[in-house]
């Protein structure tokens, strides 16, 4: 009854003989009108606030613009604290009222799978005409039977790194430490003459983990085996991967990173505090857009002396995480068709350009099509970015980024493991702690 409803009030509104010739949003768009439905409707769409403002000042002006004349909607789009984002979707749940969509950080959408819309059609489709997703996108916000969120972009990440600084040891772009101890031991140069490495073990739902799962990773550490079930932390790779970082910690790091959230490196770096620090190119596109605030000693734009390289490798190899976000249609609300043809339709290459280049290579976008953009060629200091999703695993591996995985990411239990072992427990107690507690998340 719900098609045949649809299909009269298309048909009324003078947009249905397009529709039925071309059938879906291709035929909205063709017939020039928007469908009759969604008339009026505003969605409101929380996310987390974009580290690229003027990205989230398009969404609200030109994409709302255009929202409303393609489809006929509003958007209502707020930004939040990413760190906020779990609160308000269990608020949301609870009282079976709020946003209409709401994007998910990490693989957060696995924790709400009975909750939200099955958004399979609108994935399938745009992954289709895009060459595919990356790897981490897929796995965050597909579960094996359907999908639970429309993957909405990929932080790349890369260590920003001080040029003139990590010259003076003899390291720079060219010639960059390409293992863990190599980067020890530059670190503690750099830290004896006050420029410091700079990471965070706090709760920074991107840049700790973005860390601290790949360093793992790199000693051959894992949280779970291929199975998904098996429980395979406390190993002696972990307890080297752990006894390694409270000495890298001691040796080259700035102590301060204990309490730093995922602006918190970013001010370090900017400030002239460290030398390096893992980051999405939050960084050097902030002292792009302010060459005269952000300079160096000899008053020389900071964005000059800026060069990115991915994280160095380990015993068992080299890895990496990027922080992907995927938009979740909630299940408790009135406008799920209407959302799933806003996310369908901005998602399109035409549209999401619009929003995508106002990122400067800080998104590297959810599939393979971005990949070969203009873009990458206008500046050779975000290039690492362009391909960095390539090598990126997630939570999980080597299982899946399931809801468990999710829940192992929500208590930060990797990164406190490595916490807890710089501020003093002994590295057994610490891997035993996380041990432990991921076999209560995994039983």
């Amino acid at each position: 009854m719900t098609n045949i409803t649809r299909r009269r009030i298309l048909q009324l509104s003078g947009a249905g003989a397009a529709s039925a010739a071309t059938g879906g949003l291709a035929g909205i768009l063709a017939s020039g009108r928007a469908p009759a439905f969604a008339q009026g409707t505003t969605l409101h769409w929380v996310r987390g606030s974009d580290y690229v403002p003027v990205s989230d000042q398009t969404i609200k002006t030109k994409i709302n613009e255009l929202a409303q004349k393609d489809l006929g909607l509003k958007i209502n789009l707020e930004g939040v604290d990413g760190l906020t984002i779990q609160a308000r979707v269990t608020s949301a749940v609870s009282s079976g009222s709020g946003p209409d969509i709401i994007s998910a950080i990490n693989n957060w959408a696995q924790l709400y799978a009975d909750s939200v819309v099955d958004v399979s059609d609108v994935c399938e489709e745009i992954g289709k005409a895009q060459g595919g997703y990356y790897e981490t996108a897929k796995a965050i916000a597909y579960d094996g039977k359907k999908w639970l969120a429309v993957p909405n972009t990929i932080v790349g990440l890369q260590i920003v790194n001080r040029a003139s600084w990590w010259n003076e040891i003899g390291y720079g772009p060219e010639k960059y430490p390409a293992t863990w101890e190599e980067w020890r031991d530059a670190g503690k140069k750099l830290k004896a003459k006050g420029h410091p490495l700079g990471q965070t073990v706090a709760h920074a739902f991107g840049d700790a983990n973005a860390f601290w799962y790949p360093y793992l990773w790199s000693w051959g550490g894992k949280e779970v085996d291929a199975d998904g079930k098996t429980v395979v932390l406390g190993s002696k790779e972990t307890i080297e991967s752990v006894k390694f970082a409270v000495a890298m910690w001691k040796d080259a790091c700035d102590e301060g990173g204990l309490a730093w959230d995922d602006s918190g490196n970013n001010r370090a770096f900017l400030s002239g505090s460290i030398s390096a620090t893992n980051n999405g190119a939050s960084i050097y596109l902030e002292a792009k857009k302010k060459p005269d605030t952000y300079q160096t000693a000899d008053s020389k734009p900071m964005k000059d002396d800026v060069f990115h390289t991915p994280l160095p490798k380990g015993p068992a190899g080299q890895f990496s995480w990027h922080v992907p976000f995927a938009d979740m249609v909630m299940a408790y609300g009135k406008n799920q068709k209407p959302a799933k043809d806003f996310l369908r339709w901005f998602h399109g290459e035409k549209i999401y350009e619009q929003w995508w280049v106002t990122q400067q290579g800080f998104s590297v976008g959810p599939t393979k099509l971005w990949e070969n953009h203009a873009l990458w060629k206008e500046d050779p200091i975000m290039l690492p970015f362009r391909a960095a999703a390539e090598s990126g695993h997630f939570a999980g591996y080597a299982g899946p980024a399931n809801r468990k995985a999710a829940e192992v990411i929500s208590k930060y239990v990797i990164s406190d493991m490595y916490a807890k072992a710089v501020q003093g427990m002994p590295a057994e107690d610490a891997v035993k702690s996380a041990h432990a507690e991921l076999v209560k998340i995994y039983a």
